[in-house]
């Protein structure tokens, strides 16, 4: 049920119209000061004033309207969480402008803009500045955020839980090497050094982690890294004397906040030595205005590049960590189908929950790597569903069941989909199904010469929907953390043209998820991780070298789903190759569990 959105958008209002801040608009984005696509609940801002739960979204608020802009992934959710004080922008969709051409066309000339400096890029920030001259209106910054004064009282207090250290033996390579990798980097560039502010690209660098954003182990946090020094910026009662330990003598650690009085001082250092300090594309426009606009070097981000080649000690855990996630799973629908059969009544959470179970069973399990997506029927056509006890739907035998999920491990992280039916499907089902398994297969067999991006490797996935006339409206795959975030870039499988600029290479990781979904009736993904690896083959045309793609989710694919006629000879064998491997693998792993043993077999069984 949408959440009743008048008195919230009259306090903000209120507050635009004040004296003090005196604007006609304020955005209010999704992420957090660090450009996060998941966020903590005293970030939530573009929710709490909208109602609208989806992790993609952008709320402008003005004097006389509310409008909400997402992508496909959510036009379903979003027409059913928002209330009637708020319009729903399809982005993508004929006719529906962005959110920058919607100030520059749908707002009186001469508007004034609020935003939060800590909550846009400092490069968003001079692009909408210059689109918003041509109609006269400007872009206001507003320190304290609008938002937050209007939540008061109620809105959440920051985490406060510790950083712990994440290990050698699951890491790879000590924070000491990153640090020097670093700083070579920093010398090539001849720059001063480098302003770090994305959660997991600290995480990563000082082989830390957190829980300060739910299923992302990252913490709040910055870090500057010079030639000489690294400071890390963060809430001094977050760390135990474990990580100080770790982190040594050559790390210094400064509060949070401090960051924005050091980049200050630091202003006129670099002014008066003409260095630069180098940040990405995702740094806040608070950042560069701290630090002096003509100080900061935009560049491509260095340690986002360097995070996404796993080493072999991160590769090794994930494969790991993705076997025992595949004996929690089939654990799971093994013991799900039973209790349908059996006329057991569960609704969605129920399923949920019972596979949070499975999944904590496991070794070096940390928690959820995201929120589970247990869905029947109608609900799978909601792209990134979240089911609520109060809402939820009873799962029901004669409705395809679509469950999206994901654990963190210690040694890994994994995000698979599976989309089974407990009943008889219909031959349409079927059909929707295999052409979805189909451009499944095709990413996973795909064999491309080295410098090949996931942009150019998209409508493999597409391709079989396309003869039927079906598409979806996500991307088709995207990188995954080493027990970090669950979608990770800047690799990606898409149509996105930003991932035209990352080359797919050796030590990735990708997923695989096709889908198809239809609106009231149901939805089918298929998803596995994927690691980039080098292919073998008879030929090298241009010495260019040839990379493929080894799977590391092994959970059985829906047999009862497949339309066997409409699979060639060779997709035939990749569905029994990969059974068969699934049972290799994960038959050992639920060994002490019949139900398991016994659905596990079945649904290997050769086509």
């Amino acid at each position: 049920m949408p959440v009743h959105t008048g008195d919230r958008l009259s306090a903000l209002r209120a507050l635009m119209k004040s004296q003090e801040y005196n604007v006609d608009a304020f955005l209010i984005p999704s992420e957090d000061s660090h450009q996060s696509e998941y966020i903590a609940d005293c970030d939530k801002r573009r929710h709490w004033i909208s109602g609208f739960t989806g992790s993609a979204g952008f709320a402008i608020v003005s004097t006389h309207e509310a409008a909400l802009f997402t992508d496909g992934r959510y036009f379903l959710q979003a027409s059913e969480q928002l209330d009637s004080n708020w319009t729903l922008m399809k982005q993508g969709l004929p006719g529906v402008p962005t959110w920058q051409e919607y100030l520059v066309k749908n707002l009186p000339a001469g508007s004034r803009i609020g935003v939060d400096p800590k909550l846009i890029t400092a490069s968003d920030a001079r692009q909408l500045s210059s689109s918003l001259s041509t109609v006269g209106s400007s872009l206001v910054v507003i320190h304290e955020n609008l938002v937050d004064k209007a939540w008061g009282a109620e809105r959440p207090l920051a985490p406060k839980d510790h950083v712990i250290v994440q290990p050698i033996k699951f890491a790879g390579k000590s924070h000491a090497d990153k640090l020097e990798d670093l700083r070579k980097y920093i010398v090539e560039k001849g720059a001063y050094g480098v302003v770090v502010s994305a959660l997991d690209e600290v995480a990563w660098l000082f082989n830390l982690r957190g829980s300060d954003v739910e299923c992302n182990p990252v913490f709040y946090s910055y870090a500057i890294i010079s030639k000489a020094d690294a400071v890390l910026y963060v809430d001094p009662a977050k760390v135990p004397d474990a990580v100080k330990e770790h982190l040594g003598s050559h790390v210094t650690l400064k509060p949070y906040d401090a960051i924005f009085d050091d980049l200050r001082k630091l202003s006129d250092t670099l002014a008066s030595s003409g260095e630069k300090l180098i940040a990405n594309s995702k740094t806040s426009l608070a950042v560069e205005v701290a630090a002096g606009k003509d100080n900061v070097q935009e560049e491509r981000s260095f340690i986002n590049d360097a995070k996404a080649i796993k080493n072999d000690a991160e590769l090794k855990g994930m494969r790991d960590c993705h076997l025992r996630d595949a004996a929690a799973l089939v654990h799971y629908f093994a013991w799900l189908e039973k209790q349908l059969k059996a006329g057991t009544k569960l609704d969605e959470v129920d399923g949920a929950d019972k596979l949070e179970g499975f999944r904590a069973q496991q070794g070096d399990y940390v928690g959820l790597s995201f929120d589970t997506i247990s869905s029947t029927g109608e609900n799978g056509a909601i792209i990134h569903y979240k089911p609520e006890k109060d809402t939820c739907k009873v799962i029901d035998i004669k409705q395809i069941y679509l469950c999206d999920s994901g654990g963190q491990y210690k040694d890994g992280t994994t995000d698979v989909t599976r989309t089974y039916h407990f009943g008889e499907p219909t031959a349409y089902e079927k059909r929707c199904f295999t052409r979805v398994l189909q451009g499944h297969i095709a990413i996973d067999s795909a064999v491309f010469p080295q410098g090949t991006t996931g942009f150019l490797l998209d409508p493999f996935a597409r391709h079989a929907l396309w003869k039927d006339g079906l598409d979806f409206r996500h991307g088709t795959g995207h990188g995954v953390g080493s027990f970090l975030n669950v979608h990770e870039g800047p690799q990606g499988i898409g149509v996105r043209i930003a991932y035209n600029d990352t080359p797919l290479a050796v030590g990735m990781t990708v997923t695989n998820e096709p889908g198809y979904y239809e609106d009231g009736k149901f939805g089918i993904r298929i998803e596995n991780v994927l690691i980039v690896r080098k292919a073998d083959t008879p030929h090298n045309f241009g010495d260019r070298g040839y990379l493929g793609f080894e799977h590391v989710t092994l959970v059985p694919i829906g047999l009862n789903l497949i339309d066997k006629e409409l699979l060639s000879p060779e997709e035939k064998k990749w569905v029994n190759d990969y059974h068969a491997e699934c049972l290799a693998k994960i038959g050992p792993l639920v060994a002490s569990d019949p139900d398991a043993v016994a659905w596990l077999k079945r649904e290997t069984t050769p086509i």
